[in-house]
C-alpha cells in the first residue's frame, strides 16, 4: 500500500524529463521546436506532456491544428520548471566544480556610470565570488526562473516573492537624433516631442504615452531591443525618453541625450528572491546599498521590503 504522503501527492511520480519537457515547449511556442531542442522525436514529446498533464490531472497546454499556449497552470508550472532545472544544473556543477558565480540580470543599463565601480568592488571584497551579469530581455521573468540571481529594475515588482531595495533615483533624458532641430538645446521639455514619434523600447518598460499629460501625447510605437532603439532615433525616424544609466552604457555617434526638464526621475531597484538562489545574495544586497549611499540617494530610497 502506498503511503499517506503518496495517496496524497499529485507530483510524487513527476519526473525532471516532464519538466524539461514543459520548458521546452513553453520556450519555443511549438512541439516541433521544441523536440529539435530536446532532441528528441516530436512524438516522444507529445507522449512526455500527455503524461505529465495526466499525472498532475490538469492541462497544461492548449493545442490546435495552428497554434500551441499554455494555460494559467502551464504558465506557472513552467516558471517553476526553469527554476528547478537551474537548481539541479547548479548542483550538479557545483559538486564537479565547485560553487558557480553570482548572477546579476538588468533590462538594458544595469547601473550606468556605477557598474563598473560596483563590479570592481565587489571583486576586491569578495574575491572568492566571482559576479556574471547578464542582459535579460525581462529580469523579472529572468528571477522567478533562477535564470539569475538578483536583478536591478527600473520597476518595481508586485510578486511577494522577491524582496526589493529601492537604491537610488535616475533622471530622465530626451534621446534625439544627432542632426534634429532640438540637438542642439541644452535641455528639452516633454512638450518639445509631443510632435514627433516616439520610440518606446520593449525590454526598458520606464516609459509610455502615460508620461505626457492627458490630450497632449505624442504617436508611440514599440521596438524589440536597445539596439533597434538606438538605430530608429539614429536615422531620425523617431525620438526617446530614457534615463541616464543609458548614456554611458549606450553612447551612439547619432543620438544626442538631452535632459529632460519636466519629467520625474526613475528610481533603479535591487530585486531579489525572498528564498535565495545564491548564498552570497545578502552580501551582495548590502554591497549595493553601500554604493547607493555613496550615490546620495534620496531620504527613504534605501527602504528595503522582505528580508532573505
Amino acid at each position: 500500500m502506498r503511503s499517506a504522503v503518496e495517496l496524497c501527492s499529485p507530483v510524487v511520480n513527476v519526473e525532471l524529463r516532464h519538466l524539461r519537457a514543459l520548458a521546452a515547449i513553453g520556450d519555443e511556442g511549438t512541439i516541433t521546436d521544441a523536440a529539435i531542442v530536446l532532441r528528441i522525436s516530436q512524438p516522444a514529446l507529445s507522449r512526455t506532456l500527455e503524461q505529465l498533464e495526466h499525472r498532475l490531472g490538469t492541462r497544461l497546454v492548449e493545442r490546435t491544428t495552428r497554434s500551441l499556449s499554455l494555460t494559467e497552470a502551464g504558465q506557472r508550472l513552467w516558471e517553476h520548471a526553469h527554476r528547478i532545472l537551474n537548481q539541479v544544473d547548479d548542483a550538479l556543477a557545483e559538486a564537479s566544480s565547485g560553487p558557480r558565480p553570482l548572477r546579476v540580470g538588468f533590462g538594458w543599463a544595469a547601473l550606468g556610470r556605477h557598474t563598473v565601480p560596483l563590479l570592481r568592488g565587489w571583486r576586491d571584497r569578495h574575491p572568492d565570488t566571482p559576479v556574471r551579469i547578464r542582459r535579460c530581455d525581462d529580469p523579472e521573468v529572468a528571477l522567478r526562473r533562477g535564470e539569475v540571481d538578483v536583478a536591478f529594475l527600473r520597476t518595481t515588482p508586485a510578486d511577494p516573492r522577491f524582496g526589493v531595495r529601492a537604491l537610488f533615483r535616475e533622471p530622465r533624458l530626451a534621446a534625439v537624433p544627432d542632426r534634429h532641430p532640438l540637438a542642439d538645446r541644452d535641455a528639452v521639455s516633454l512638450a518639445d516631442l509631443v510632435d514627433q514619434p516616439v520610440a518606446l523600447c520593449a525590454t526598458a518598460a520606464t516609459t509610455s504615452a502615460e508620461l505626457w499629460p492627458s490630450g497632449a501625447r505624442p504617436r508611440t510605437f514599440e521596438v524589440p531591443g536597445v539596439d533597434e532603439w538606438l538605430t530608429t532615433i539614429a536615422t531620425g525616424d523617431a525620438v526617446g525618453v530614457t534615463t541616464e544609466a543609458t548614456v554611458h552604457s549606450h553612447p551612439h555617434p547619432g543620438v544626442r541625450y538631452l535632459p529632460l526638464a519636466d519629467a520625474g526621475a526613475v528610481t533603479v531597484h535591487l530585486v531579489w528572491p525572498r528564498t535565495p538562489t545564491h548564498p552570497a545574495t545578502r552580501a551582495f544586497r548590502e554591497h549595493a546599498g553601500a554604493l547607493a549611499g555613496a550615490v546620495a540617494a534620496p531620504p527613504g530610497a534605501g527602504a528595503v521590503r522582505g528580508s532573505a
